[in-house]
């Protein structure tokens, strides 16, 4: 089995699915080889509807090079509104080509149609009773190119595309690609992996640690003085009497999050547990939650890294497995799954369930652990139970003060898609469902540095 590069495996993505070499090559070299437009599940009202009744604003954006976020606050500057009126279903990468939802609460439909934004071309849909969000997406399409391509990568194409045909393992529909449903780079920090590490910190009650893992932390990937401004806080913070004020006037300003951070030491003392959770806190309540989410998204990926040593199947379930019924509100063509429906798979259930996900109608799960998770049974269970083991945390951990706390979930462990490649052009077209990443199955071609997807 071929393993990842070390920057994945730091992450918990440990293995490829194909043995074959890479074609090599870059992702969004321009912003218009990587295309991604919402597969919506959202029917707005008419413009004309009561305004009482359905106060927001539904539009869609097309969205050269911007950011969701910083797009969001352009938005609002331009309408002169608050920027919490701003709601979307999807964050978006940047360097890319980018048609998404947003709404505007008490928008001016006429004022936001005549709004003339720098590469945004904004199309106003109708009203709706509430703002939107994730789950009014099904998923995402895409139409990404690969540019500078080895020279044998239209053969290596061929090998790589066969092998996730029998990933995939339907019964049904043998051009229906599959790969392990993994979390992404970007889900830890493309740059600088950590959010995990705070993550599991936080989960094992370790606050202190969650934020010296978060503030002072250097990687290479960084400018220099950002590193040498960590590497002071690290010296500081191992000292008896550490002085943050120093450590603030060290830290530039453009690592605002940490600042906020280091401020709120400063202030506090930092002699107990609690203040350095207080710190913690100085983050904005989303950025909280993404680092326990991101705790959850390593012990995901590292069970599914075993799962592939041990070579146990991800397109049908082994007895103790807990599976998933697809979505059967998703649109055709998108392998959605609904892990609101799950059943335990033992017995004479095994056949049953395997019949089902070989034709496409369920999933294989494993968890996001939280409070209300409970684990499979049999060599499935045996792994989760390893994995977290060696991490340090169990479900009954994840039973914290506010957002950071979690009640955890279940998740397909197998990705399919139909896919289609362009062999010549080096075009992969293909759709996923929400919370999947589309690098998950480009990494697979490239076998590249992370930092190239």
């Amino acid at each position: 089995m071929r393993e990842s590069h070390p920057i994945e495996q730091a992450v918990g993505t440990a293995y490829y699915v194909s043995d074959a070499d890479g074609i090599g090559g870059q992702l969004r070299v321009k912003p218009a080889d990587f295309r991604v437009e919402e597969i919506e599940n959202f029917d707005p009202e008419p413009l004309d509807a009561d305004a009482g009744a359905y106060p927001e604003i539904l539009m869609r954006a097309t969205l050269r090079s911007w950011d969701t976020n910083d797009f969001a606050s352009r938005l609002s500057d331009a309408l002169n509104a608050s920027r919490e009126r701003v709601s979307w279903a999807g964050t978006k990468d940047k360097h890319a080509v980018t048609t998404q939802l947003f709404s505007v609460s008490n928008g001016d439909p006429d004022a936001i149609a005549d709004l003339d934004i720098r590469a945004a071309e904004i199309d106003v849909l109708g009203r709706t009773g509430r703002p939107i969000s994730f789950g009014d997406l099904h998923g995402n399409r895409f139409e990404i190119r690969v540019r500078e391509a080895n020279a044998d990568a239209s053969e290596r194409v061929g090998e790589i595309t066969d092998d996730l045909h029998a990933f995939g393992g339907n019964e049904d529909d043998t051009a229906v690609a599959g790969i392990p449903n993994w979390f992404g780079q970007q889900r830890f920090g493309s740059r600088r992996p950590i959010t995990h590490e705070v993550g599991l910190n936080i989960v094992r009650g370790e606050w202190r640690e969650a934020v010296l893992s978060y503030v002072a932390n250097p990687f290479e990937t960084e400018p220099e003085a950002t590193q040498a401004a960590r590497e002071f806080v690290a010296d500081e913070a191992a000292s008896d009497d550490p002085d943050w004020g120093a450590c603030l006037d060290e830290l530039p300003g453009q690592l605002g999050y940490e600042r906020s951070m280091v401020h709120r030491l400063a202030e506090d003392g930092a002699s107990a547990a609690e203040d350095f959770r207080h710190a913690l806190e100085a983050v904005p309540w989303n950025l909280q939650r993404l680092f326990v989410n991101a705790a959850q998204s390593f012990v995901f990926n590292r069970i599914l890294s075993e799962r592939l040593r041990r070579g146990l199947p991800f397109d049908r379930p082994v007895d103790g497995d807990v599976c998933c019924f697809v979505d059967s509100d998703a649109p055709e063509g998108l392998y959605a799954p609904d892990t609101d429906r799950l059943q335990r798979v033992s017995g004479s259930r095994v056949d049953v369930m395997e019949r089902h996900c070989s034709r496409g109608r369920a999933f294989v799960t494993a968890p996001l652990v939280g409070t209300d998770t409970e684990l499979a049974d049999g060599e499935p269970g045996e792994i989760e139970r390893e994995v977290l083991a060696e991490v340090g945390i169990e479900p009954a951990d994840f039973d914290l003060p506010d957002d950071f706390g979690s009640t955890g979930t279940r998740r397909a462990i197998l990705l399919r898609t139909d896919l289609r490649v362009d062999p010549e052009t080096m075009t992969f077209e293909f759709a996923l469902p929400s919370g999947s990443y589309a690098t998950a199955l480009l990494r697979e071609y490239l076998k590249a540095d992370p930092l190239a997807l």
